[in-house]
């Protein structure tokens, strides 16, 4: 995709920059005109493992997949009850029989919730490879589809259950190498699920202005995008009454990621992406989430 780049001062993205590491993280950012295609950013190309931002490319190839007739949107897939030790807070992870689901309302939950279980029952309809495959093609390889939720298992923190949250998140946070191995597989960059600000961006500036994509299937990921129920990350410095914010966010032990679209009332849309780690060793952090959301505003304005 080509897009213009836009050099913002650089007293914005030092701000930014300086905010960010006072909360404890290191990030990746970047704010687009949809418009103009003008831009400015931190660190964008910068890889991170996606966490649940996976579920966003996943849930555009199977609405592409839906809208070009491939798959029966009504089709019911049985959702059995979940062991996690660590469940979501809303959706069916918390399940504790098995439930039957049509795929579309599989697609809300996994975005609007961020439903794991949902995910996965549809990467059985298309599988991680087909995912990546459909990205490749897409012009997206920078966003790197390997597994499903489930099957790197059991996350170090669950494993050593709630009295050990602050050792899984330091080893998270000390035992990455340059290199991009870790010891944590769903943080080690040959094996986890990946992508950048940059490639999120793109794949956002495609569902609000589709070329390739089928204009249906965009506009269905668009409104469930808008019902994106975890809001308490970038939502409080970028929505208002005169500003609508969609989104889909992405957590896990040190990573905190929202990637999403702000629709302003006086017409202009911004595609913002923020990919982010916490040097912080726990699991609740307002103060990182309130900076991340700061230092995405502020980009924004340095733009608008």
């Amino acid at each position: 995709m080509s897009v213009t780049r836009y050099s913002s001062s650089r007293d914005a993205v030092d701000c930014a920059r300086e905010e960010l590491a006072a909360a404890g993280l290191s990030a990746a950012l970047l704010v687009r005109d949809l418009a103009t295609g003008e831009e400015i950013s931190l660190d964008a190309d910068r890889r991170f493992p996606a966490a649940s931002l996976v579920k966003l490319p996943l849930a555009a190839m199977v609405l592409e997949k839906i809208y070009d007739g491939t798959i029966d949107p009504a089709t019911t897939m049985d959702i059995p009850p979940q062991a996690a030790s660590s469940p979501g807070p809303t959706g069916s992870t918390r399940f504790r029989h098995e439930a039957r689901i049509a795929v579309e309302d599989l697609v809300t939950l996994a975005v609007s919730l961020s439903d794991s279980a949902a995910a996965d029952a549809l990467f059985t309809l298309v599988t991680p490879s087909r995912v990546n495959g459909w990205l490749a093609r897409a012009d997206l390889s920078e966003i790197r589809v390997r597994h499903r939720l489930s099957d790197l298992h059991t996350t170090f923190m669950e494993a050593l259950g709630p009295s050990h949250e602050r050792l899984a998140h330091t080893l998270a946070h000390r035992g990455g190498e340059a290199e991009g191995s870790h010891p944590i597989p769903q943080l080690d960059h040959s094996l986890a699920n990946m992508g950048t600000a940059r490639a999120f961006a793109d794949l956002l500036t495609e569902v609000w202005r589709p070329s390739w994509m089928a204009e249906a299937a965009g506009k269905r990921l668009r409104e469930v995008l808008h019902a994106n129920v975890h809001r308490q990350r970038l939502s409080p410095e970028l929505a208002s009454d005169a500003a609508l914010w969609a989104s889909k966010t992405g957590t896990l032990l040190n990573l905190r990621h929202e990637v999403g679209v702000l629709e302003d009332a006086d017409g202009h849309d911004y595609v913002i992406c923020a990919l982010s780690e916490s040097r912080i060793p726990a699991t609740t952090q307002p103060a990182a989430d309130a900076a991340l959301g700061s230092a995405a505003r502020l980009l924004r304005d340095a733009l608008r």
